[in-house]
């Protein structure tokens, strides 16, 4: 029997777990400047979520098990591959202007709290009673298929990405070396890709009582409507934390400092920035197909004439610096998500 707390999509109480969830680890990281609980704070929220709203729905159909699992596995390994890097690192560098302030600080954990509530709602809303209360079609549908195959691409990816990235990090003397094997040769950002199409593979999945005509109503509209997780995080990845903040300031850092600028450079031409595609098509495509289809959009490009602080003459001052001072700073612009 389904058990109905404060609304019957599960809405308020998935909000206030949420909240109080990253409230308890945000005291301990700002009392004890203690960073390395942050990112494990995030993913384990999704799995807090899928396992309350599972044991609180009475109904534990296939499809139910299936999405909250495949949430559940991807906060896990997320959360624990986070708090392997953080251990190794020691520091989390995004916040060495906010550590010591309360409000900036806060605002982080703010917005994590918004990112893990508004991206769990497929899973939320399948799982809450509202959904639960009408007959579910059998665990198999073609949207339940394409759901698996794409969460089973996007695993891989994220996954495997993050692997290849720390391992060519750990093996480089030259922290600035560009990271271009594996999946790093298809697309420069192979982890947000596996990451966008994980959460729209396991919507496909929840939305599928709804698309199949088994659930109606207002309930009908819920499942449709949660399309705004997958989206918002395509929209994090894409305009806010992600792309913006790694693309153009990463290349500029580069061209300033002259990090191995020119190959960079010729690794910008030839591989696209999400979708994975052949480097040797890519690098050949107009450009107006990497603008538009590609999703290679001008606020991510960087040109040294119109977006560097000195322009060329700057970028000539830093290579005869860096010849000058081995100890230059070197490190790539743009290798965690903030």
């Amino acid at each position: 029997m389904a058990v109905y707390v404060l609304d019957n999509y599960y809405l308020a109480i998935t909000l206030l777990i949420t909240v109080g969830y990253q409230l308890f680890f945000f005291a301990i990281a700002f009392s004890l400047k203690f960073d390395k609980l942050t990112d494990f704070a995030g993913g384990t929220n999704f799995v807090v979520l899928a396992i309350i709203t599972l044991a609180f729905s009475g109904h534990h159909n296939a499809r139910q098990i299936v999405a909250s699992l495949f949430i559940m596995v991807w906060g896990l390994r997320l959360s624990g591959f986070l708090l392997f890097r953080i251990l190794k690192t020691g520091k989390d560098d995004r916040f060495d202007d906010k550590r010591d302030k309360f409000f900036p600080f806060l605002g982080f954990w703010v917005f994590q709290m918004i990112w893990v509530w508004t991206v769990s709602l497929p899973v939320t809303v399948l799982n809450s009673p509202n959904v639960t209360q009408y007959l579910q079609p059998a665990f198999g549908t073609g949207r339940d298929i394409g759901g698996v195959v794409l969460y089973a691409i996007g695993l891989i990816m994220e996954s495997v990405s993050d692997i290849q990235r720390y391992r060519f990090k750990s093996k480089q003397s030259d922290k600035s070396a560009i990271c271009d094997k594996g999946f790093f040769n298809w697309t420069r950002h192979p982890n947000y890709f596996g990451e966008i199409i994980i959460q729209f593979g396991i919507y496909m999945i929840c939305v599928s009582p709804a698309a199949n005509g088994y659930v109606q109503g207002q309930a009908y509209k819920a499942l449709y409507a949660t399309i705004l997780g997958p989206f918002f995080l395509t929209t994090l990845l894409l305009f806010v934390s992600g792309l913006t903040l790694q693309e153009r300031p990463g290349a500029k850092k580069r061209f300033e400092k002259n990090n191995h600028w020119e190959e960079y450079s010729r690794y910008l031409n030839r591989t696209s920035i999400l979708i994975p595609f052949p480097p040797q098509i890519y690098e050949r495509m107009p450009t107006i197909l990497k603008r538009t289809i590609f999703l290679e959009f001008p606020i991510y490009v960087f040109d040294p004439s119109k977006h560097s602080d000195g322009g060329k003459g700057q970028r000539g001052e830093e290579e005869g610096h860096s010849s000058r001072n081995p100890s230059h700073d070197n490190r790539q612009s743009g290798d965690r998500l903030v």
